[in-house]
């Protein structure tokens, strides 16, 4: 009977030993899982407003360039085309610049499709992202338009300038920028079959000045993988201050066993 009291009290000593070391693990693990969150979700937050400001000032580029060339609109073609292809020249980022006389684009510094240009200016929109001339051209373009008085100008660019700002954050966040129903982000545009994954802690930022949308989001199971990677690089620190915790609890243990026999031997 002794020998099962004894094994009972062992057996106890031990699951509670188990337990002292597993608390310092389980609760390092836990606190490793909401400070990863609350990083992936802050993160996602303010990297959608500082894609917004970085956007804008490559927008704010194409602005520039469209003021520019508007003192030109309006002016016969023949005697201002040989400028605006000058200006084009000038500036990596621009394929074309179209001028507009009331509401009809009527000279560019390129082939461009006149009427199609025509109708993003009556369209009402500032900015566009465009894969829909009858030329059907690879490359995505983003078109901008500046009004004057009864005048106006069409700067077509290259939408790669908004794509290097969005590689400009990698840090596994997928970046998505919104014009109305047409889109682009790193890896694609809304011509692809669908959209990337950004499943996991979406944030939203709007941009007052142009009117566009960026989404940002990690996709789906980035979120476990960051936590496994995490998980095996401060596991083995968690594992060992379980085991310096269970040895404390254990030496008291015995020092209370030491002390126990000493106090029962001096009543005997």
């Amino acid at each position: 009977m002794l020998k099962i009291l004894n094994a009972g009290y062992r057996l106890r000593e031990l699951l509670l030993l188990s337990t002292v070391g597993l608390v310092p693990v389980i609760s390092g693990l836990l606190v490793m899982v909401v400070q990863l969150e609350m990083k992936l979700a802050e993160n996602a937050n303010i990297s959608v407003q500082e894609a917004v400001f970085s956007v804008d000032q490559a927008l704010n580029r194409i602005h520039e360039a469209a003021q520019r060339a508007l003192p030109l609109a309006g002016k016969p073609c023949e005697k201002v085309k040989g400028i605006l292809q000058d200006q084009v020249v000038s500036h990596s980022m621009l394929r074309s610049l179209t001028l507009v006389d009331d509401s009809e684009a009527y000279c560019s510094s390129a082939s461009d499709s006149l009427e199609y240009l025509s109708s993003f200016a009556l369209s009402g929109q500032q900015v566009e992202l465009s894969h829909g001339q009858p030329d059907s051209r690879p490359k995505l373009l983003v078109n901008f338009y500046l009004q004057g008085k009864g005048v106006g100008v069409v700067v077509t660019a290259y939408a790669i300038q908004l794509r290097n700002e969005l590689d400009a954050f990698q840090d596994g966040l997928t970046l998505l920028l919104e014009f109305d129903d047409r889109y682009i982000w790193s890896n694609g545009d809304s011509r692809d079959a669908q959209r990337p994954s950004q499943s996991e802690f979406l944030a939203h930022a709007f941009s007052a000045r142009y009117g566009y949308r960026v989404k940002g989001g990690y996709a789906q199971g980035f979120t476990a993988q960051e936590m496994r990677q995490s998980m095996l690089q401060i596991l083995p620190s968690l594992m060992l201050v379980g085991i310096v915790t269970g040895s404390i609890v254990y030496l008291a243990l015995l020092r209370a066993r030491s002390h126990g026999r000493e106090n029962a031997a001096a009543r005997a």
